[in-house]
């Protein structure tokens, strides 16, 4: 085998291995060959982009398949191609090292983000071509957080719900209540305070019960696909029959919940604050609250392991960096966060619908 190594790998900027908006990628494509090489091309990509896929089964033989795409960016740079007249360039036995730059762009572009159904990827990727040969593919996902967006209608206001029922099986009288938080837009890791108002003039009592749910839809040609996950749940003493009282409860968002995402046509991962009554033998009165979550403040950025490389390297692309020992300068270690499934540990609802605006 001529190829000994092909890879690419890119330097980290911050402890969590994360990028944003605006923030430069600098990292290397790594080409390692047994003796001198004819190559055609070298070139480096940078993609965002999104993919919805799900299949819907119509009796025993029938189904369908929803698929939707979307692209956020897509940079493409030769590194290598056609030095010579027969098309070809040559690159000498031992370990090559051709560096990269890149910037992601400063607009908004959705989070990171993989489920069953569809993902939103960041990549880094090579493609080395030869002569009546497979273009050989290297290729490395990288973490992309985006930007608290501030613009989000009523992220700062008051959100309010209310509620009444009347019970007239297995009981009589009236129910109502009154839910209140302060705002809307909450950071990974701060507490939701909610305030509740309960007047219990019914022959029954109740117990009000809190739950933060996610809420994860998916778009593709003209069709909606929903899983719901419950986050959080608690619950508090119930409330006596002819009676009134107001509960604040606290709720702390886990610090490593995904933001949500919604700024994607086709993908929103949305949470709610749900409150419902409980009360035996009939239907539960049910308020539902939006919460947007949004991202904390990125990291310090620190000196990347290497240098850091701009665009001006490739003035000379037929001269990179060659070495025959190991690479000195390996991406930074970094300890990733715990992974979200771990706060995810109520059973999941899914189901998809024709036409329908998101709830």
């Amino acid at each position: 085998m001529t190829i000994l190594n092909f890879s690419i790998e890119y330097d980290a900027i911050n402890s969590h291995n994360t990028f944003t908006n605006g923030d430069t990628v600098n990292g290397r494509i790594i080409v390692e060959v047994s003796k001198e090489t004819k190559v055609q091309s070298l070139v480096f990509i940078a993609k965002g982009k999104a993919r919805v896929v799900w299949h819907e089964y119509y009796g025993q033989h029938q189904h369908r398949v929803f698929w939707a795409d979307e692209k956020y960016y897509d940079i493409k740079h030769h590194i290598l191609r056609e030095a010579r007249q027969d098309g070809t360039e040559v690159i000498g036995k031992g370990r090559h090292v051709f560096p990269f730059s890149f910037k992601i762009p400063d607009r908004r572009i959705p989070s990171s983000f993989k489920d069953c159904t569809g993902k939103i990827v960041h990549k880094v990727k090579a493609e080395l071509k030869q002569s009546m040969k497979l273009t050989k593919t290297a290729k490395a996902h990288f973490t992309f957080c985006s930007k608290a967006d501030m613009d989000v209608p009523g992220l700062l206001e008051p959100q309010y719900g209310s509620k009444d029922k009347s019970l007239k099986v297995f009981g009589s009288g009236n129910v109502s209540m009154d839910v209140h938080t302060k705002r809307m837009g909450y950071k990974q890791g701060e507490n939701i305070k909610v305030t509740v108002e309960i007047l219990n003039q019914s022959s029954r009592s109740v117990k009000p019960k809190f739950t933060l749910y996610e809420k994860k839809s998916f778009f593709a040609q003209g069709r909606r696909r929903v899983h719901t996950k419950e986050i959080l749940k608690d619950k508090i003493e119930a409330l006596a029959s002819s009676s009134k009282d107001t509960v604040t409860k606290v709720m702390s968002i886990p610090r490593e919940l995904p933001p949500s995402i919604l700024n994607c046509s086709i993908i929103k991962l949305e949470y709610r604050l749900k409150l419902c009554l409980d009360i035996k033998c009939t239907k539960d009165p049910v308020i539902k609250l939006p919460i947007v979550v949004l991202p904390k403040a990125a990291p310090a950025k620190q000196q990347p392991a290497s240098a850091a490389y701009g665009f001006e390297a490739f003035a000379n692309p037929t001269q990179p960096t060659r070495s025959t020992t190991p690479q000195q300068a390996a991406p930074q270690p970094y300890d990733p966060p715990p992974p979200y499934e771990a706060y995810a540990f109520h059973p999941t609802v899914t189901y998809s619908e024709k036409n329908s605006s998101v709830l």
